[in-house]
């Protein structure tokens, strides 16, 4: 597996911009380094955007040890991932088989390969041993449905593949829980059908183009405050916006006190308690998508589209 697999993950070295003293040129040197992995033949690399974050260039070392300029594709910082693309030759770049995530069960057996403290080409194995947690991003969105592992993951690892035992990848190596900053035996990756949501996405726009439903939504204490059930309560609807077009009404004040609006309590098949939850959502669908909401107000629940 391992023999297979390793050829697909990559070095990355972030470079960052120094002046030097005495000529007072500027140059690129190496401020942080990372994994990533080869995501397909047209050169692209993907990897944790918290790897590449602030960093001016990035250089992707391959297992050959050959080393390549790299563009920054497109990112996802409430995801923390990032693709590159470099121009390497197709011969070189060998794709890592994606597998998925939704089936992963508790106990089975997983494999991580990255560069640990610079340390290429690196294997640790454990087990999958939770699912389902929740993690920060850089953006303090969390992401969810994440794996724990008990595999060694350290600094370095960032952003290489966690894999089945197939060779399969799985998830993204993302975090470690760890007060010493060294693995504790508690990593967590962001799965695949997550990453494969994404990827393809910033590949052909650049960027997460998120749709926007055209509303503005109040914070949990209106709910409190308000008696409402749990789900988003509208504060504002944009004019003409798609929230407006469907019949959506916002809370407000009148001469004799609040008028009711509607409160988002599911989007198509996902419940919505949070702003978080709706943004979750709304990252699943296209700009043009339908979707259907279930709304409440003032004690009745309907659907609209």
């Amino acid at each position: 597996m391992f023999k297979a697999a390793s050829p697909s993950v990559v070095n990355i070295t972030a470079l960052g911009l120094e002046r030097d003293f005495f000529s007072r040129n500027v140059q690129q040197v190496p401020q942080g380094t990372g994994t990533g992995f080869v995501w397909d033949g047209q050169g692209h690399i993907v990897t944790n955007f918290h790897v590449i974050q602030e960093a001016s260039g990035a250089r992707v070392t391959l297992s050959d040890q050959t080393s390549y300029k790299a563009e920054l594709v497109g990112a996802f910082p409430d995801r923390d991932i990032a693709v590159l693309k470099i121009a390497a030759p197709a011969g070189k770049l060998k794709a890592l088989p994606v597998g998925t995530s939704r089936d992963l069960q508790v106990g089975q057996q997983v494999y991580a390969i990255g560069n640990p403290f610079g340390l290429d080409q690196t294997l640790t194995t454990g087990i999958v041993s939770a699912l389902n947690r929740e993690i920060e991003s850089v953006t303090r969105r969390l992401i969810r449905g994440a794996i724990q592992t008990d595999a060694a993951i350290n600094p370095g690892n960032s952003g290489g593949p966690l894999l089945d035992s197939a060779g399969r990848l799985i998830g993204v190596n993302t975090a470690i829980f760890s007060p010493s900053g060294a693995s504790a035996g508690i990593g967590f990756a962001i799965p695949v059908d997550e990453v494969n949501r994404i990827v393809p996405r910033l590949i052909r726009d650049g960027r997460m183009v998120r749709p926007a439903l055209g509303v503005s939504s109040g914070g949990p204490e209106i709910n409190r405050a308000l008696g409402l059930p749990k789900g988003v309560a509208l504060v504002r609807i944009q004019r003409n916006g798609p929230a407006a077009r469907a019949g959506l009404k916002a809370f407000s004040r009148g001469d004799g006190g609040i008028v009711q609006g509607d409160v988002i309590t599911a989007i198509n098949d996902d419940p919505i308690e949070t702003a978080d939850d709706m943004l979750n959502a709304l990252e699943k669908l296209n700009p043009g998508d339908t979707a259907t909401l279930t709304l409440w107000r003032a004690g009745s629940t309907r659907q609209s589209a």
